[in-house]
């Protein structure tokens, strides 16, 4: 017994020696995925008006839309022909176009095409292309898309298509002869053409028992998610837009766009909410549009909209919004290019709109034509959304007010297509007018990847606009970011945000590379902040200034490491840069940047004593 006892008492010892060294654990569940570390792979919520991660970190959702194959009847409403082409596409969109997140969109017309019957085999086959991004370590939010309403509303000789309702759901309409008029482009179907604004307007009055037959395919949809992805998969899903560009398409006499969304609009995502919570969603929003032109930067356009009187949305919606410059695309009431903060405004807006309903915002589509008369203007533009979804100050002015930068927003760029200039799409059915080129649908060009002809996927557009860094999950709070991405126009670099001349080692330090600069306060949690690391920022050249420590090269990561690199989740070859901090409460900040060559101990040092005192004053 003595000796049995000495025996014991020496194991405890040893356990609890262990305990002391090494601290406890957070308790989390274990990483499923390549390149995880114990902090990866918990479920997004709402909280405070932020996207936070199972440990309190406040999360930036980046990505693109996959895709608008979804509208054309070639894959059968799918995004892809296969699962083996979702893989592909979800390994490149992480490594080469930087995305974390994905909005994933799905189709009312394949997953209903019969009255009151869902197609499993549509479920079955999306189910499996959803799983094909969250195993790449990409988080989804799945989209119910629509656009002028459905297909099967047009012509086979029309010079438009739609998508969104099955046939069965237009055939129950008595619905005029489809015509837009002088209309050159499709959206102005959206309020010129009385098939498509009836057939709006009776879905959101419920004729025919529709909208009551949508919301029940959609708690099937997500009942069927829900039961068919893993536990772990599922995490992975942050949640679900209930329909993609609402409009009233007609309103009732005395009725006003504003009054339509509180009348019409919000009943139907409180009913869409209750079908969430009936499936199984209960912990993920409802990322919740306004009237599809609540925004617009046309006069004429702009309908009084935003969910004003929906009061606070709280943990269980989102606000979720789209923007594309409608005078840049005009070619008519925007001259020239976008310049530095052409867009903080406009993003500005967004920005207030969620603080006012105590949510985070998601432009959850922003895009601009990459072919025809306008393109041109398509670097610069893009430049400037993206610009404006880090920051609401511009260039020019960030580095004397960046505490009025106001929170980074999450987006998802329109889009991600692999077989842009591939298709073989009928339109509207009809063999006679089989499209092939851009996107194959109402002769749209903005997707930022193709296949090459060897069956890879490569960018076609400039890789330092669309991947970027952005501060992925931060321990605490951002207090302010920015990136310059030092994209180019044509052989014009562009540069924004140059470093002052106030911070001369800086400068020196960043030279004419690409930098970003965050500023956080530390939070409760063990968690480190996280920024997503481009291709062009590799680790044996990226430098890293903060009060946590200098790195050139960065090291890998452990528990004890305040600067490193480390893969991201997934096993696509993405990197990201971990910043480990040890307090609460307390302000930090990080330089990240590629353009010094083995820096000097002592620039660096120099550097770091001149961003110290710049964030002292801020």
């Amino acid at each position: 017994m003595p000796t049995t006892r000495a025996r014991v008492l020496v194991v405890l010892v040893l356990l609890l020696g262990l305990l002391t060294v090494a601290g406890p654990r957070p308790a989390t569940a274990a990483p499923t995925l390549p390149d995880s570390l114990w902090f990866d792979e918990t479920a997004l919520t709402v909280r405070n008006g932020r996207f936070t991660d199972g440990h309190g970190r406040e999360v930036v959702l980046r990505g693109y839309n996959v895709s608008g194959e979804t509208k054309l009847a070639e894959n059968g409403g799918l995004p892809f022909a296969s699962v083996a082409d979702a893989r592909k596409s979800a390994a490149a969109l992480r490594a080469l176009g930087g995305g974390n997140t994905v909005r994933f969109l799905l189709s009312w017309a394949y997953a209903e095409p019969v009255r009151g019957q869902v197609d499993t085999a549509y479920l079955s086959a999306a189910t499996a292309q959803i799983g094909a991004f969250l195993d790449a370590g990409i988080r989804v939010y799945p989209d119910f898309h629509q656009d002028l309403y459905s297909r099967w509303l047009f012509d086979a000789d029309s010079w438009y298509t739609g998508d969104g309702a099955p046939k069965w759901a237009v055939d129950l309409g008595d619905y005029p002869d489809e015509y837009c008029g002088i209309c050159p482009f499709w959206g102005q179907n959206i309020t010129s053409n009385a098939a498509v604004t009836e057939a709006t307007y009776d879905f959101w009055h419920n004729a025919h028992g529709l909208q009551d037959s949508f919301l029940a395919t959609a708690q099937k949809v997500m009942a069927y998610l829900k039961q068919n992805l893993t536990a772990d998969r599922f995490t992975g899903v942050v949640g679900f837009d209930p329909y993609n560009e609402p409009h009233p398409g007609v309103l009732d006499s005395g009725q006003t766009s504003r009054s339509w969304e509180r009348d019409v609009l919000w009943p139907f995502y409180e009913r869409f909410r209750a079908r969430m919570d009936a499936a199984g969603w209960q912990d993920k929003p409802a990322f919740v549009e306004p009237n599809l032109f609540w925004n617009a930067n046309l006069d004429f356009q702009k309908q009084e909209g935003g969910l004003l009187d929906a009061g606070q949305l709280g943990p269980r919606y989102v606000f979720n919004t789209h923007f594309y410059d409608q005078k840049a695309i005009s070619g008519i009431f925007m001259w020239g290019k976008a310049q530095d903060g052409q867009y903080t405004g406009d993003f500005g807006t967004v920005r207030d709109r969620a603080a006012a309903t105590g949510t985070p915002a998601i432009v959850s589509e922003f895009g601009h034509p990459l072919s025809g008369t306008v393109s041109d203007k398509a670097p610069t533009v893009l430049k400037a959304m993206y610009q404006a979804l880090d920051s609401r100050v511009k260039g020019a002015s960030w580095w004397a007010d960046p505490a009025a930068s106001g929170p980074v927003l999450s987006g998802s760029q329109w889009q991600w297509d692999i077989y842009h200039g591939r298709h073989h799409e009928p339109m509207n059915g009809n063999p006679d007018k089989v499209r092939t080129a851009g996107d194959a649908w109402n002769d749209e060009d903005l997707s930022a990847v193709r296949l090459d002809d060897s069956g890879n996927p490569v960018l076609r557009q400039d890789a330092r606009l669309l991947d970027r860094v952005y501060p992925s999950a931060t321990s605490g709070t951002t207090v302010a970011f920015t990136y310059e991405d030092r994209s180019r126009d044509g052989s014009t670099t562009l540069t924004w945000n140059p470093v002052p001349s106030t911070l001369p080692n800086v400068a020196r330090l960043v030279g004419t590379g690409q930098y970003a600069l965050l500023k956080w306060r530390s939070g409760s949690g063990s968690a480190p902040t996280e920024l997503h690391l481009p291709a062009s920022f590799p680790t044996g050249s990226t430098t890293v200034v903060s009060d946590l420590g200098t790195a050139y090269a960065p090291s890998a990561y452990t528990s004890t490491t305040p600067v490193a690199v480390t893969p991201e989740p997934g096993g696509t070859g993405s990197r990201r840069l971990l910043l480990t901090d040890t307090d609460s409460g307390t302000a930090h900040y990080a330089l990240v940047t590629n353009g010094a060559t083995n820096p000097s101990a002592d620039l660096l040092a120099a550097a770091r004593s001149e961003l110290t005192a710049w964030a002292a004053a801020q």
